[in-house]
């Protein structure tokens, strides 16, 4: 009998399989997280019941049963510090960034193994409703990343004093392509202000990044943006802050349990990451990894 047909697989051969390394592989069975068989101290796992296990978290399962591995990409929203992260973590893990919109798409695509998003919500939250819709049935972790501080990101002594939404009227705005987060809350928050979109110099073309708002502005080629304080204080801007927004990952169970992502999540729970976190300013990272929607 081969490895391809036997009826159970060994840890190693799992792990293979995962594309984990093999402590992950103990660590699921030690939790009873994945099911398994014990013989003559040794662990064995029933390959159809190994199988049925994977088809509940994931899918889109190609030849053999064997679900195929997403890209290793992190799509969605431009963040500063998760751009960080991801470098210094040496994960492995690629990233795209042209939006939360565009980011759940990709993901739905198969394009990517997860995705940073902060979409808020009519009932005051964020970014459930838009998992749900974007992924119905599908077998993701909504986790947070931190709370941030966005607001107008303005010319450093802020020689104009704008601190409201009011203050932009007339003046040039850098704004986000129109699937961003960003572009999105800023949209609304100027219907509920009553402010109309035409009361305002709105550049183009529009920043495809966080970091492209606020080089417009320190360049002059806009007099304000939305954006977030880290941003600000990393250009020597000025900033005035409106509101907090909550910023996930999106991420599928499987891709979450392979080595790029667990290294990534091992680095962002270290003190080099929480002092990266207070050098940008503007995040609060006391509910990291909490999770917030966990598809079926």
């Amino acid at each position: 009998m081969t490895p391809e047909t036997s009826p159970f697989l060994t840890v190693r051969e799992l792990a293979q399989l995962l594309r984990v390394k093999e402590r992950k592989v103990y660590a699921l069975a030690a939790s009873g997280e994945i099911p398994c068989n014990r013989a003559m101290g040794k662990l064995l796992f029933p390959r159809a019941d190994v199988e049925a296990w994977l088809a509940r978290h994931d899918t889109g399962r190609g030849p053999g049963g064997v679900a195929p591995q997403r890209p290793i990409v992190v799509v969605g929203s431009h963040d500063p510090l998760l751009d960080w992260a991801l470098r210094e973590s040496r994960s492995g893990i690629a990233a795209f960034f042209d939006g939360s919109l565009d980011g759940l798409r990709r993901l739905a695509d198969g394009q990517a193994m997860a995705a940073g998003i902060h979409l808020h919500e009519s009932d005051g939250e964020w970014n459930r409703g838009h998992v749900a819709q974007a992924l119905p049935g599908a077998p993701v972790v909504l986790l947070e990343w931190a709370w941030r501080e966005r607001g107008l990101i303005v010319a450093a002594g802020n020689a104009r004093k704008l601190r409201r939404l009011s203050d932009l009227v007339g003046l040039r705005v850098m704004p986000r392509q129109p699937e961003s987060g960003s572009q999105m809350l800023f949209d609304a928050l100027l219907e509920r202000a009553g402010i109309a979109a035409g009361a305002l110099k709105v550049m183009t073309p529009p920043a495809r990044n966080e970091s492209d708002v606020a080089l417009a502005v320190a360049e002059d080629k806009a007099d304000a943006g939305f954006g977030l304080a880290g941003v600000a204080r990393q250009f020597g801007l000025g900033f005035a802050p409106l509101l907090r927004e909550r910023y996930d990952i999106v991420v599928f169970r499987r891709a979450y349990f392979l080595d790029p992502f667990q290294r990534f999540f091992d680095f962002c729970r270290t003190p080099a990451f929480a002092g990266k976190a207070r050098e940008l300013g503007g995040y609060d990272l006391a509910g990291f990894g909490r999770v917030h929607y966990v598809g079926p």
